[in-house]
């Protein structure tokens, strides 16, 4: 499904709620501006949750990355600080503390990261946000309310476990492209942890919140503060120092280059609600109207008129428009504010609220909500609307909340508003045409203006790129087909008919024709950039795609006429060694339309070995200046050995998977070696799409705090993110053969491995996270003689537990009983012989894999005798973030595999009794001892094995 981020004009970004799943090691580069197919709005960072699957994989998303202070040594008493050998192996005395890694492990993740970066809305100055590394565990054991999908620090009136940045450092970037002295920004107190770092739309300040001594309910919390950019001196925004941010949900924008609107805790807000010992009465939920209400498992959901109340005192807010001369004025009555968004010409605001009634079932997404407009200074407008609330939108994919939605500003008008409005009830199964209907309406409408209908879609609305009267984009897809519609648009001539220019699948990545790129306003919202090409006469605009082929993605620029179609190359990335991508334009200060050859983009480049750096690239002649000279994160495997490989699984459908090897290891001397599997399943309409290559050979490999990768370090192959794909044609349901099509897959991975001689058929190892543990214990159940073990973190393994549909199964479980049942690891508990390590945080908060889970799984795992170890990290979500918790599940991760992967001496077919996998696997075994004996010069078949063994040991996301 595609997904639609909301995005502002004016740079303002945040570390947010910390749950890595990974921990990138490339840089960090903040959005100049909006990705791909975005519904564009103001004043405020982009939501990146999803860039890891997109071209921009490189660039790190702020919103999934901690760097709160962890690095060095133990963190507290509770961490075993030992690394010897002895210790490491001593499997029995297991203890009940946390465990580290060795050393070679734990010095990767321990590595400082690199800053992340912003430029300024007029890209003549560049931030560096200073970041700290793994946070400890005590701030993750900070009190939090869990309310309607939430998770609240009631400490600081924001949402829990926050990352932060310890400091600003600001260049000027030269005429030449370089970078000027740093000005570092100061007067905050030393220490402060700082967030929501923002661009004055002037650029001559930035605005951030700062938070201290963080076991003080008063300091905790978040003041915020500005800083003159020319001289970095820094001061609190309010001259009272009483005045504090509310976090929860929005926290402040630029209104104008003086003044901002403020989310604050209200001054009148006393105690928190106190939780009543004898209750008023029993939880009563009731559905006597016989509503059809289907919805997945939320956590965190509200359960009481408590947690109602509790709510409501943690998300109200005070409005208050404070200027830098420090006069305040109250805007509005608390509430609890949403979003705010500014008119692009300044005169309006755009406010999101939420209220009651609320619900016990569904997150505080789907309240009701109402959306109103108010003038600059603050005086009401009118409402736009007030929608109710929506317990009852469909699972099925591409059903939408009824009434209004993505209402937004246009970004080439003043103040005109634009919406979209359901047609089918927001219910997906419902055929209508059309389906969606676009309208726009000025900010005051004249008495009796009815909204003017710009376009009328019958797929799902999808977002719109503006240009200007004659000019826009308007996008639209439907999951269950892949189909995606690209229209070009003339929103100020009724008279010009809407044309499609891109109809295809969005499965068929070959056939992607990129994304426009998008220039900033002088208003500073973001269109589509119009080129001149000399005198001709032509309607150009620049085409920025990531350009996968079957050898990989080799990103480009193309100039395309609007009006022909015709395409003409401008750049391309060096696709021999490096992997560079267009992250935005950087020659749009001035109005109008931008002449070719004086463009100038900022770009990324990496390599095999060599980690992203960011350059400026300046045409005519494409002169390159470097902008970054980050370190290489890891040295000590800068030489590790990558390769793109491709295989076809046993129904002819072309697989992919990415292999790596330690440094210096040769294959024909240094024999096969003990092989982690990684990876994740996904689905796929057809089996062209699935069998397309995605991603780039020549991708530095980031090695997250937890990534497969770090196990290079400790002599192992790694198979990362060989496909999976799950393929439904037409009208068959993938997951209906989702077993088969699995086991196939995984097959077809093992199978190349041991042909390539890399992996000892006996020593292979799988295992995944969330969707990919779910896939590692099916593997075990279904496919035994592939994998000597498994690890499985955070997944969910019982589908009964997720009645209401689960990753893209829109079908219920009445609906599909065999499915589920089939799916599920759960089920087939006692078919699992081989050792599984399961994982879990105690505090999960991804819908489905609720940590009970793991627990039920692990106790049928015992209940059929299987060798398996259940690991509960406390204070832990779906991700991991704390160093203890991070650091143990290398240790625990490590034993295993050293105890059940390079130890192994099990027949790898004991579990199949016959077919062509297990005599491939059983010719592998003879091929690889031959080649064992080959490499230790000869010798018996138990001696090399010792040897071989001994000498790979391992001590170690739109309503």
């Amino acid at each position: 499904m595609m997904r639609i981020h909301k995005l502002y004009h004016r740079h303002r970004f945040t570390l947010s709620f910390s749950s890595p799943l990974s921990f990138p090691s490339s840089p960090s580069l903040l959005p100049l501006a909006p990705p791909r197919f975005l519904t564009l709005r103001r004043r405020t960072a982009a939501n990146f949750a999803s860039m890891s699957t997109s071209r921009f994989r490189h660039i790190v998303p702020l919103a999934a990355v901690s760097t709160e202070d962890g690095a060095g040594g133990a963190v507290n008493g509770s961490v075993s600080s030992s690394s010897t050998a002895d210790t490491y192996y001593d499997y029995e005395a297991l203890g009940v503390g946390y465990c580290v890694p060795p050393p070679e492990i734990r010095d990767i993740v321990d590595a400082p990261p690199v800053p992340a970066l912003s430029f300024s809305p007029f890209r003549d100055k560049i931030i560096f946000l200073k970041r700290r590394a793994l946070p400890p565990l005590t701030d993750l054991a900070r009190p939090e309310e869990k309310l309607a999908g939430l998770r609240i620090d009631g400490y600081c009136n924001s949402r829990s476990r926050m990352s932060f940045y310890t400091g600003l450092g600001i260049h000027e970037i030269l005429p030449d492209g370089t970078l000027g002295p740093e000005v570092e920004i100061h007067g905050f107190p030393e220490g402060a942890k700082i967030n929501f770092v923002t661009w004055s739309p002037d650029a001559r300040h930035l605005s951030f919140s700062i938070r201290v001594n963080e076991e003080d309910s008063n300091t905790s919390k978040l003041s915020v503060w500005v800083a003159d950019v020319e001289t970095g001196k820094a001061r609190p925004l309010f001259q009272s120092p009483d005045v504090y941010l509310n976090a929860v949900f929005e926290n402040y924008v630029w209104v104008d280059n003086s003044t901002l609107l403020v989310c604050t805790i209200p001054s009148t807000r006393g105690a928190p609600p106190k939780k009543p010992l004898v209750p008023g009465g029993p939880k009563i939920q009731s559905n006597e109207q016989k509503n059809i209400i289907q919805v997945r498992t939320f956590q965190d959901l509200l359960k009481d008129e408590y947690d109602e109340d509790l709510f409501d005192y943690y998300a109200t807010s005070q409005l208050v428009l404070a200027s830098l001369d420090g006069t305040t004025k109250d805007f509005g009555p608390p509430a609890i504010y949403t979003s705010l968004d500014p008119s692009p010409d300044e005169k309006y605001i755009m406010i999101d609220s939420m209220h009651r009634p609320y619900s016990f079932i569904v997150p505080c997404g789907r309240f009701p909500k109402k959306v109103e407009l108010w003038s600059a200074d603050g005086k009401f407008v009118r409402e736009i609307c007030d929608l109710p609330l929506a317990e009852d939108i469909p699972i099925t994919s591409n059903s939408v909340r009824k009434g209004m939605r993505s209402i937004n500003w246009r970004a080439d008008k003043p103040s005109t508003l634009y919406w979209v409005e359901t047609q089918d009830g927001g219910d997906a199964k419902v055929e209508v045409s059309p389906r969606d209907i676009i309208y726009s309406q000025p900010a005051e409408a004249l008495e009796g203006e009815q909204p003017v209908i710009l376009h009328k879609l019958d797929l799902r609305y999808g977002g719109i790129s503006w240009c200007d009267d004659s000019l826009a984009f308007v996008y639209e897809s439907w999951y269950k087909t892949r189909r995606i519609k690209t229209w070009v648009v003339s929103p100020g001539s009724e008279d010009v008919t809407p044309r499609i220019l891109f109809d295809r699948s969005s499965e068929d990545v070959y056939s992607d024709p990129g994304s426009p790129m998008l220039r900033r306003t002088q208003a500073g919202t973001y269109i589509i950039a119009k080129i001149k090409k000399g005198g001709d006469e032509g309607r150009y605009i620049i085409l920025n795609g990531s350009g996968a082929t079957p050898e990989g993605n080799v990103p480009f620029l193309d100039l395309f006429d609007i009006n022909t179609g015709s395409k003409e190359r401008i750049w391309e990335s060096d696709k021999e060694k490096y992997f560079e991508t267009v992250v935005a334009l950087m020659s749009d200060q001035e109005e109008g339309d931008l002449q070719l050859d004086r463009l100038k983009i900022l770009a990324s480049k990496e390599s095999k070995t060599e980690n992203t750096q960011y350059n400026f690239i300046s045409w005519p002649d494409k002169k390159i200046v470097q902008v970054t000279n980050f370190p290489h994160p890891y040295p000590q495997l800068a030489s590790l050995q990558k390769e793109m490989i491709r295989y076809k699984r046993k129904d002819g459908v072309q697989l992919t998977a990415t292999l790596y090897l330690p440094p210096g290891y040769n294959p024909s001397t240094d024999g096969p070696l003990p092989c982690l599997v990684w990876s994740y399943p996904g689905e796929f309409k057809s089996k062209d799409a699935a069998s397309q290559v995605r991603g780039s050979p020549n991708e530095f490999a980031g090695i997250g705090s937890t990534s497969a990768l770090l196990w290079l370090a400790k002599r192992f192959a790694i198979l990362s993110g060989p496909t999976i794909p799950i393929i439904g044609e037409g009208e068959v349901e993938a997951n209906d053969s989702y077993v088969e099509q699995l086991v196939a897959s995984a097959e077809a991975a093992v199978e190349e491995v041991i042909r390539r001689g890399v992996a000892h058929p006996k020593k292979i190892a799988v295992g995944g996270h969330s969707y990919g543990a779910f896939m590692t214990a099916n593997l075990l159940a279904h496919a035994p003689h592939l994998f000597c073990c498994g690890i499985a973190r955070s997944g969910a393994y019982n589908r009964t537990l997720t009645p209401f549909g689960f990753q893209n199964e829109d079908r219920t479980l009445w609906e599909a009983t065999n499915t589920y049942v089939e799916m599920s690891p759960f089920m087939s508990a006692n078919k699992i012989k081989k050792p599984i390590l399961l994982i879990h945080g105690e505090e999960d908060n991804n819908s489905g894999t609720l940590t009970m889970q793991s627990d039920r799984f692990f106790n049928a795992l015992k209940g059929h005798g299987a060798l398996s170890r259940l690991v509960i990290l406390p204070y832990e979500s779906h991700g991991y973030s704390a160093r203890e918790s991070i650091m143990h599940v290398l240790w625990e991760t490590g034993r295993w595999l050293h105890k059940y992967c390079v130890s192994n001496t099990s027949d790898a077919g004991e579990d199949h009794d016959t077919g062509t996998v297990k005599e491939n696997i059983s010719k592998g075994i003879a091929d690889a001892e031959s080649k064992v004996v080959a490499a230790s010069g000869g010798g018996s078949k138990e001696a090399c094995d010792l040897e071989h063994e001994e000498s790979h040991s391992l001590p170690r996301k739109f309503l």
